[in-house]
């Protein structure tokens, strides 16, 4: 198959190198010149495991390119993907921005030559779909096409094996020509019988809102479990693990930390609140997610404070992790983001590392945050060392030298990493959340 990705950011250019990995010819087509003239040199703008060495092994074996131009991809393409971002437009309202999504169907409207199916990729509300084929119709009358929603599904820091072994692909069609084009667009799959779902377009594009929001709410629940936890002096490990071993609940998502961040979660939500308020249907149980997913970040800083004796004023600090979550330089609504500030306003001097993110960091945290190349820097005259996130290079420390190196023995582990009973022994005053 002949395939087109517009928008060669995440999404996009991880869906493209896998496609192309699979043996399909796939042009990746961005505005962006810059990073299009990085792709072509086999560099990746972002981090993501994995990623590089499929891109270069692609290029080299001509089956991905990249390029700023989309008359020739969108004319050579059996199946054009649509995958530019879809930001909330107004912060906090949940409304997605479709402008880059609208953008791109105005562009590769007038260039559709013979029959093209035309996918969208993004994460968007439902009718939007509707909306471009409603675009092309009016910009190109003649145009012979199908519209389609293939959702994605990629967890950032594991999307490389989200897209080769997915748990599902869901394809929202209305013509057999269409899911058949898909389902040989997907045909390597059907080797390890990965589950099609097929559906109409609406259900295809409520798929993805629907599962985050449950993934959300998984995260909150459990946030809370571990506030209850703390106050009957109780322990969420045990208890997170207990639950997680019915079979109709399960394991993931259930573990507590300082709430969920990212370019999803906090995104999908708002926007499927909006969507149920929009018709007049009930989203309560998400609205109360969120919610709690606030009132957690609020939380961790309440803890650490008291951790410090009720003032961090002249205390310093010391953070290992920035991101959201490990294996990502991502720093869309990470905690550390609303952790962080509100401890250096009231005086705290803050020293951090993280191994991926602290380019990005830097570009959202306020100025006064001290940036160290290592995690045991970042303990040198700590008066308290926060883990933010669980990154695996944090896992096997040595805490005999960092207990050397700080000032006052405090770990506050926002991620329940550590063995509390193990760095008592030590001589650290150990503070997790929802266990003692």
């Amino acid at each position: 198959m002949k395939i087109t990705i517009i928008g060669a950011g995440y999404v996009g250019l991880v869906t493209g190198t896998c496609f192309s990995e699979f043996g399909h010819e796939v042009i990746c087509i961005d505005k962006d010149r810059q990073r299009i003239k990085e792709l072509q040199s086999g560099n990746i703008p972002l981090y993501e495991p994995g990623l590089d060495y499929l891109v270069m092994k692609n290029i080299q074996e001509q089956r991905l390119t990249f390029d700023t131009d989309p008359v020739e991809g969108v004319s050579w393409a059996d199946a054009i993907f649509i995958a530019v971002g879809t930001p909330s437009s107004r912060r906090g309202d949940g409304y997605a921005n479709l402008s880059f999504i609208y953008e791109a169907a105005e562009e590769i409207a007038p260039l559709l030559n013979g029959y093209t199916l035309i996918v969208t990729k993004s994460t968007v509300p439902v009718g939007t779909a509707r909306q471009i084929a409603r675009i092309i119709n009016e910009t190109n009358p003649g145009a012979e096409f199908d519209i389609a929603s293939n959702p994605e599904f990629l967890r950032e820091g594991a999307a490389i094996n989200d897209f080769m072994r997915p748990d599902r692909v869901v394809i929202g069609v209305e013509s057999a020509r269409a899911a058949d084009i898909l389902r040989e667009i997907y045909k390597p799959l059907y080797l390890i019988e990965t589950p099609i779902v097929q559906t109409d377009i609406e259900t295809a594009e409520l798929i993805k809102y629907a599962a985050n929001a449950f993934l959300a709410v998984k995260i909150s629940y459990i946030n809370e479990m571990a506030a209850l936890c703390e106050n009957y002096g109780a322990d969420i490990i045990k208890l997170a693990k207990a639950v997680g071993l019915d079979g109709r609940i399960g394991g993931k998502f259930l573990h507590p930390g300082p709430g969920y961040g990212g370019s999803c979660f906090p995104k999908d939500t708002l926007a499927l609140i909006r969507m149920a308020q929009e018709q007049g249907a009930g989203a309560r149980i998400v609205e109360a997610a969120v919610e709690v997913n606030a009132a957690q970040k609020a939380r961790m800083i309440k803890k650490i404070r008291d951790s410090l004796g009720g003032d961090e004023a002249g205390k310093v600090i010391g953070v290992l992790g920035l991101t959201f979550k490990p294996e990502t330089d991502d720093m869309r609504d990470a905690p550390s983001l609303t952790i962080l500030p509100a401890l250096l306003e009231k005086g705290a001097k803050i020293q951090v590392h993280d191994p991926k993110g602290m380019d990005e960091a830097s570009q959202f945290l306020p100025a006064g945050i001290t940036y160290k190349d290592t995690p045991y820097q970042v303990c040198e005259g700590a008066d308290a060392l926060i883990l933010m996130t669980e990154w695996n290079q944090y896992r096997a420390l040595d805490f005999d030298r960092i207990k050397s190196l700080m000032k006052e023995s405090l770990l506050i582990d926002l991620r329940n990493v550590y063995d509390p009973e193990a760095l008592k022994e030590i001589g650290f005053r150990y503070v997790g959340v929802g266990r003692s």
